[in-house]
């Protein structure tokens, strides 16, 4: 699917909460330059807030403006596998590349339920599935031997982003999973441990400000040049953790908004960033010079 940096990106609202498709087209066009793939309505795009006719429109838009210079990978989880299918479809029907699935919450899962779970929504789909491990906000984890079941009964499976931020699973998973199974990293200030085990790449919220530099990071980590990537994240580290200061994407929309690409503005239930959040991002991007 890709290999080094996609940026998850975030999706821009109108001073009315409006899908600004204007903005959207704008911040994808300034993404494409720089990194590997672009994945649309997860997390930090705000995807439960999005209705099934913005969600086709947005997928449009990305697809329309990437045209095919790099995948796009579109975010359909739900914890309930036929709404899954019905945003499998309609990713498929607007031309994207692939898919991201997080692991079913609320209705929690035993480990041999993830499986199936994923199966079935797997048998119902040609598109390359990413599977998308995140407990913190799933209150499941996919564990190291049930990723490799999924990926091994299912051929579409091709990987997992693995935002656990346990780092002692991560490094389990690599070591046992066969060599075609992808790992990317959902956590920006993991990446460059979790490529130097052996993953792909990340699934980046730090690269919706600094793509180019996401991306000189994680082709330092394919090209072997550790040094220059651990420079990197020794000057960008401290970035990377305060995005999350507040719960993501609300620090991420106001960085993304300080660069004009976007109105500080969310749908319930998030709401802007504290004014004291603000000064210490205001702060680190004064002293990174952005």
């Amino acid at each position: 699917m890709f290999k080094g940096v996609g940026t998850a990106i975030i999706t821009p609202f109108d001073k009315d909460k409006k899908v600004d498709f204007k903005a959207l087209e704008k911040f994808v066009e300034f993404q494409a330059k720089y990194v590997d793939a672009i994945i649309v309505l997860g997390t930090t795009g705000e995807a439960p807030t999005i209705s099934e006719y913005e969600r086709e429109k947005i997928v449009n838009k990305v697809v329309e403006v990437v045209d095919k210079k790099i995948p796009v990978i579109v975010g359909t989880g739900s914890n309930n596998p036929e709404h899954v299918i019905t945003n499998n479809m309609l990713a498929k029907k607007s031309g994207a590349d692939g898919l991201l699935i997080v692991n079913p919450y609320y209705n929690k899962s035993t480990q041999n339920g993830l499986v199936e779970y994923y199966t079935y929504i797997a048998e119902r789909t040609d598109l390359p599935i990413i599977l998308y491990n995140v407990p913190s906000r799933t209150g499941s984890n996919i564990l190291p031997e049930t990723a490799v079941k999924i990926f091994e009964k299912n051929e579409n499976v091709i990987g997992i982003k693995e935002a656990s931020g346990n780092i002692s699973q991560i490094a389990e998973l690599i070591s046992v999973k066969p060599e075609d199974m992808k790992v990317y990293s959902g956590n920006d200030d993991q990446a460059l441990p979790l490529m130097a085990l052996g993953g792909d790449g990340v699934i980046s919220v730090f690269s919706n400000v600094l793509p180019e530099v996401m991306k000189k990071l994680t082709h330092a980590i394919i090209k072997n040049d550790y040094k220059t990537a651990q420079e990197i994240n020794k000057k960008y580290n401290v970035l990377m953790r305060k995005l999350f200061i507040e719960v993501n994407p609300i620090p991420i929309k106001y960085a993304v908004s300080k660069l004009g690409y976007c109105k500080n503005i969310l749908r319930l239930p998030l709401v802007e960033l504290s004014e004291n959040s603000k000064k210490i991002i205001d702060n680190l991007f004064e002293e990174l010079g952005i």
